[in-house]
């Protein structure tokens, strides 16, 4: 599974030119989204619940988490308007970072929104990470696949572009065949994450994602 990712050309582009591109070939038509996320560490400066949760305010970030409420259910309705059916998985290792934990009480907003978000242990793919994790992309139809890239000080530089359909195809496979193992986000949610203690944020690691 994703054999073929780790040697496959692509084209780097700048965080601009990611999200111009991105935007672009999201309005043409792909049909569907798919995005597998993988990383455990991110920084999200700008975005208030996010600053208190980085902040040790953890009553205050949870109570933020819906501050985007609006954005996301605009999201969906234009989604929705272009056919575009969007489907989100989250690996998630244990013990769950704190940042993780943040986010998925963000992530549970877009699904009581409607939208589409699984849930993956991370120690059931083990055999397929022996040597390398899954791939952080979001892949849009079988038009482009963007892979975020980091800077040396962990910094989202931008996104490896990828083009090769059968590259894309593939990927879009794995995919398909983690989703179908994921879990229902709730009943991740209510079992794993909901009666949890608020985490220790101090020394915060670094990662920068950017927005939800």
């Amino acid at each position: 599974m994703f054999d073929s990712f780790p040697g496959s050309a692509s084209e780097h582009l700048d965080r601009p030119t990611y999200h111009a591109d991105l935007g672009r070939v999201y309005t043409s038509g792909i049909g569907f989204l798919n995005k597998l996320e993988r990383g455990q560490h991110f920084k999200e400066p700008g975005f208030p619940s996010w600053e208190a949760f980085a902040d040790g305010d953890w009553d205050k970030a949870l109570s933020l988490a819906d501050e985007r409420r609006e954005d996301y259910a605009q999201e969906l309705r234009k989604a929705a308007r272009l056919g575009v059916t969007q489907r989100r998985l989250r690996v998630v290792e244990f013990p769950i970072t704190p940042y993780v934990q943040w986010e998925l009480f963000v992530l549970r907003v877009r699904v009581d929104l409607g939208d589409d978000i699984k849930v993956l242990d991370a120690r059931d793919i083990s055999n397929i990470e022996r040597t390398r994790p899954v791939p952080e992309v979001v892949i849009l139809g079988d038009a482009a696949m963007y892979e975020v890239v980091y800077d040396e000080d962990g910094n989202a530089s931008g996104a490896n572009r990828y083009t090769d359909r059968s590259l894309i195809q593939e990927t879009n496979a794995g995919f398909d065949a983690l989703y179908e193992r994921g879990e229902g986000f709730h009943d991740f949610f209510d079992r794993e994450i909901a009666t949890l203690a608020p985490p220790e944020t101090s020394g915060t690691p670094t990662g920068f994602r950017g927005s939800r």
